[in-house]
């Protein structure tokens, strides 16, 4: 991972951290950087990003940096970050976040309309995805 970091305000008011703060449920500016989940993660030795600095690289909207970053894959979500934040900060609903915004892709729809799938397709598809999937959209 490049260790420049480059600002621009242009990523002031970016839609990524807005999308970020929906999924996890959280505020990223709530964050002053005091480090205690990256010093309490038993995973932080293997990172390449520090918690507390993905959470920095979120709150400045850096999306490409954050999303080729392997600390979204290393965290176990032991939640040891969030006991540990002064704030309240759930920071592994972060992760998850992050880790669903990589699997969703920047084209890929949030939903799968089963109806509009073929017969075969519907036949390939495991059937706890489907029970999964209804179970999603009706709880």
């Amino acid at each position: 991972m490049n260790t420049t970091l480059h600002i621009s305000s242009a990523r002031l008011g970016d839609p990524f951290v807005a999308q970020i703060e929906k999924i996890s449920g959280q505020n990223l500016l709530a964050c002053y950087q005091c480090g205690k989940c990256s010093a309490g993660c038993p995973m932080a030795a293997h990172m390449d990003v520090l918690p507390n600095q993905v959470i920095r690289l979120a709150q400045l909207g850096m999306r490409e940096q954050l999303l080729a970053a392997r600390s979204i894959w290393i965290c176990v979500s032991c939640l040891t970050c969030n006991s540990r934040c002064p704030k309240d900060i759930k920071i592994a609903e972060i992760f998850e976040a992050l880790r669903q915004t990589v699997l969703r892709g920047g084209n890929r729809a949030d939903h799968l309309e089963i109806r509009e799938l073929t017969p075969e397709a519907r036949g390939a598809l495991p059937p706890i995805a489907m029970i999964s999937a209804l179970r999603k959209q009706t709880s």
